[in-house]
């Protein structure tokens, strides 16, 4: 009986570690199943505001721009205008996105389910 609960409670944890770490931040794998095939609409503190779609695969799509995402380790990449990658961890709550850097929380956003504005 033991057993079966402590192997019930290590496989919870893995699957709690899985969506996001101590620290509140995604995983990379939960980033991906937020993100692809959707749109957030949102502010970056040092750009503005934004709305973009992202295809499941690896495109961005604005209103009259383009680029690529990727998600390496638990960060989420953005390439625009052959610029080097910016990446940013993540912290998910419900549909609401923010955006961590360096200095902290950089920006928000709202999830939307796939691409409302057809992008």
């Amino acid at each position: 009986m033991f057993m079966r609960i402590a192997t019930s409670i290590v496989f919870s944890f893995s699957l709690v570690t899985t969506v996001a770490h101590a620290d509140g931040l995604a995983s990379g794998d939960a980033i991906k199943a937020a993100i692809g095939g959707n749109t957030v609409r949102g502010a970056m503190d040092a750009s503005g505001g934004y709305e973009e779609f992202y295809s499941a695969d690896g495109k961005i799509k604005g209103a009259d721009y383009s680029g690529e995402w990727s998600v390496k380790g638990d960060r989420m990449c953005f390439v625009y205008d052959g610029n080097p990658p910016s990446c940013w961890a993540v912290r998910l709550n419900d549909k609401s996105i923010t955006w961590v850097g360096s200095t902290g929380n950089e920006g928000s956003g709202v999830i939307l389910s796939g691409n409302p504005a057809g992008y």
